[in-house]
């Protein structure tokens, strides 16, 4: 049987080699852009358009406020207003003006890089005052409070880091956490310690490691709504093994012994307690008798009469909701969930809400796809159903019992937005557009939406939306038009196509493509990209930025496939991966490649991967399953052993070293290493401490000890995210300069070397 029908290859060909009819975009396209360099990428002002972030809404719905960055500083974020009363924009809070430029702590600068946000400077985050009056800003290691009159006022002054500040629910108080203790002090007064000091491997008010890293709890306190009580999380790291990390830089190098729970070894062990604002009073919460359990959420019912703990086991197949008493501690279980399927986990989620009736929207996976349910008196309802995921529960109007959430029940590739009445939750109804991806949130009583859309030939738009999905007002239009940062490259951006192919059992894969303007009987190298890991979902039909345009315009077609392991398609798309990483994803990257082999246009003898972290995991078991295949491989911070990986992450799709060696086994890259006949650029900041440099080193020990040639790049003082003005364009020009060396060029540019 054919793989790829020949009407579908003849198809691909008359797109791929045909050049744009008419512009994607409204305005001149005649003139000839000028020539994208890696350099423009990552400069500013950033291509994208202006990029605000957490997009907030006032309690009283008057102001909007949102992190802008600067134009000349693209990273470098200030505190914006919008009056929506005057139509006004105003800046609130002026980072550089205001900032000290003092260096953050160590704990500061990791927690950063596990919320994704170590590349940011200015002001990362805030929060309202419930009152409406003023916001708290963390800056450069201190607490500021503004007030919309456009008084700042100074609350902490301190060479330590006031980590995961937050005002009470009810603006009571303020509260941090400093040298591993939660400090509390009402608005305006300075704040106290209310938990002891212990020892150094003891901390209070603070997620650990994984929960951070891994389950997306970024936090170790959690507020009452009255202000009365506090629930807080102690964490004794004494049992976790010690990962001595050389934080390598360029001018000295810095050890730090970083607690790291690595597969199959002690985690943390955690604890929860309910104290008064001043610590008093304070008794700890039953999480049963097993200790090794996983923390995943913590959350006060609405009336403040229950906390509720989502307990996760250590295997990750079992999800205990507990109903916790905050005046004794004593817990109950609420409810369970287990995981869909045999040989299958628990994904955990933020997409649930208990509603002031006692009634609760959950998230869960089943049905095999990942939808959301009501539980009440009379048990469970399911509220959405079919062959579609809930992406995320963007808000709840209790009032008129509606549902707002995003989802992919339209198109896997293009999420909107969506809303259902709870008296009748089959009729889902769409409240986007088609041909934009969609994301949302809404204010806490469910009126009004923030939308962000996007697609292949628009760059990021946000503004407010009704309930009916209506646009209100733009927060940021975005429009591309002559003054646009990207508009000089509009006549040379080139379109996405999308199609699928089938993996080994059936399933259909989605790739996306880009390809320059082609000569006819020409071939092109192929840049494949591949992430692979279980998770994020690649290809998608969102604005990409211009790296990917980069690339295409130095004649290089872009591919990308998302292949079983990755998210958004239900639990028998993600189940094959389970114990046998490095296994089916390789396989459906291959088919990928099977693909593009057959393509006319495609140089066969020229196919290069490149991957980040899972990705350059993915570039190492590749080139090991198909030797002579790629022209090139780019490993960039690969895991190359999962017994180096921590424990929640890793153990969750492949269990313990201890129970299934085999798998683990199976699964490194280390074993065939010496295998490995193509090309390879290894790539890796030497500071990491997510995927620590030990990953790279044991790989580079062995092919070095067995004189299997490769290359490397190494980045002083750079941790898992090596990126930058300046570094960035170093990376891809590396990159590039790498594949040219090895012969992997455009037609023209091969035809010039032989000239």
């Amino acid at each position: 049987m054919e793989r790829f029908p020949s009407d579908m290859r003849n198809l691909l060909i008359a797109l791929a080699a045909t050049t744009m009819a008419t512009p994607v975009m409204a305005q001149d396209t005649t003139a000839a852009a000028p020539e994208l360099t890696f350099e423009r990428v990552f400069a500013s002002p950033s291509l994208n358009g202006p990029t605000p972030r957490q997009a907030k809404l006032s309690p009283d719905g008057r102001y909007l406020t949102v992190l802008r960055n600067r134009e000349d500083e693209r990273e470098r974020y200030d505190l914006w207003a919008f009056d929506r009363e005057t139509g006004e924009w105003s800046m609130l809070v002026d980072s550089e003006a205001l900032g000290t430029g003092r260096e953050l702590s160590e704990d500061e600068r990791m927690q950063r890089e596990r919320a994704r946000v170590g590349n940011l400077r200015g002001i990362i985050s805030y929060q309202w005052t419930p009152d409406g009056t003023g916001l708290l800003v963390p800056l450069d290691g201190d607490l500021y409070l503004a007030r919309i009159g456009g008084e700042v006022v100074r609350l902490t002054d301190t060479e330590e880091s006031e980590l995961n500040p937050s005002l009470s629910d009810d603006g009571g108080y303020v509260s941090f956490v400093r040298d591993r203790r939660l400090w509390v002090g009402e608005v305006g007064a300075e704040a106290q310690p209310i938990t002891p000091a212990e020892a150094d491997t003891i901390r209070w008010g603070e997620a650990e490691f994984v929960a951070q890293e891994e389950m997306s709890r970024l936090t170790g306190y959690w507020w009452s709504p009255d202000d009365s009580r506090v629930v807080v999380q102690r964490t004794d790291e004494s049992p976790v093994g010690i990962v001595t990390r050389a934080a390598i830089g360029a001018t000295g190098t810095e050890v730090y012994d970083q607690r790291y729970p690595v597969a199959g070894s002690d985690n943390a062990i955690v604890q929860l307690f309910v104290m008064d604002p001043d610590g008093g009073n304070s008794v700890e919460v039953d999480l049963g008798d097993e200790t090794d359990i996983y923390l995943a959420r913590v959350d006060w019912a609405p009336d403040g009469s229950a906390i509720y703990v989502q307990r996760q086991n250590r295997e990750q197949t079992v999800l205990d909701m507990l109903r916790v008493d905050p005046a004794t501690g004593e817990s109950e279980v609420f409810f369970t969930e287990n995981a869909a399927v045999e040989d299958y986990w628990i994904n955990l989620s933020d997409n649930y809400k208990f509603l002031d009736d006692g009634r609760l929207i959950w998230w869960s996976e089943r049905d095999g796809f990942g939808h959301l349910y009501l539980l009440g008196n009379d048990g469970w309802q399911q509220l959405t159903e079919g062959e579609w995921v809930v992406t995320k529960l963007a808000g709840v109007d209790q009032d008129a019992g509606r549902v707002f959430f995003q989802g992919t029940r339209d198109d896997v590739l293009e999420q909107h937005v969506y809303s259902l009445d709870l008296a009748l939750p089959g009729e889902v109804q769409r409240l986007t557009e088609p041909g934009f991806t969609y994301g949302a949130s809404m204010d806490g009583s469910g009126q009004t939406m923030l939308i962000s859309r996007s697609n292949d030939d628009t760059p990021p738009q946000i503004y407010i939306a009704d309930q009916s999905g209506q646009r209100v007002a733009w927060v940021e239009e975005n429009a591309l038009d002559a003054d646009h940062p990207y508009a000089p490259f509009v006549a040379s951006h080139r379109p996405t196509q999308y199609g699928t192919i089938e993996a080994e059992d059936g399933t259909p894969l989605y790739w996306e493509m880009v390809t320059p303007e082609m000569e006819p009987g020409q071939r092109y190298p192929v840049y494949f990209y591949h992430y692979g890991g279980p998770g994020p979902q690649i290809v998608n039909r969102g604005w990409n930025g211009a790296l990917r345009q980069a690339i295409v315009d130095r004649g290089y077609i872009w591919f990308a496939l998302d292949n079983r392991g990755s998210n958004n398609r239900g639990v028998a798309f993600e189940q094959p991966i389970y114990r046998a990483m490095g296994g089916v994803e390789v396989r459906d990257q291959a088919a990928g490649t099977a693909f593009l082999q057959t393509l006319d246009f495609v140089d066969p003898e020229m196919i290069a991967i490149d991957g980040w972290s899972y990705g350059g995991y993915m570039t190492l078991k590749r080139l090991q399953a198909e030797p002579g295949v790629y022209a090139a491989g780019i490993s960039g911070a690969p895991v190359t052993r999962w017994e180096l990986y921590d424990t929640h992450y890793t153990e969750r799709y492949m269990g313990t070293p201890q129970a299934d060696g085999a798998a683990y086994e199976a699964s490194s890259a280390i074993p065939n290493a010496t295998g490995i006949s193509d090309p390879l650029l290894i790539i890796h900041g030497m500071a990491d401490d997510n995927v620590v440099f030990e990953n790279a080193t044991e790989i580079i020990s062995v092919m070095q000890e067995n004189n299997v040639p490769f290359e490397m790049m190494l980045y002083p003082g750079y941790t898992h995210r090596v990126s930058g003005e300046q570094i960035s364009p170093h990376r891809y020009n590396t990159v590039f300069n790498f594949l040219e060396r090895n012969g992997i060029v455009p037609p023209s540019d091969e035809a010039s070397e032989e000239d």
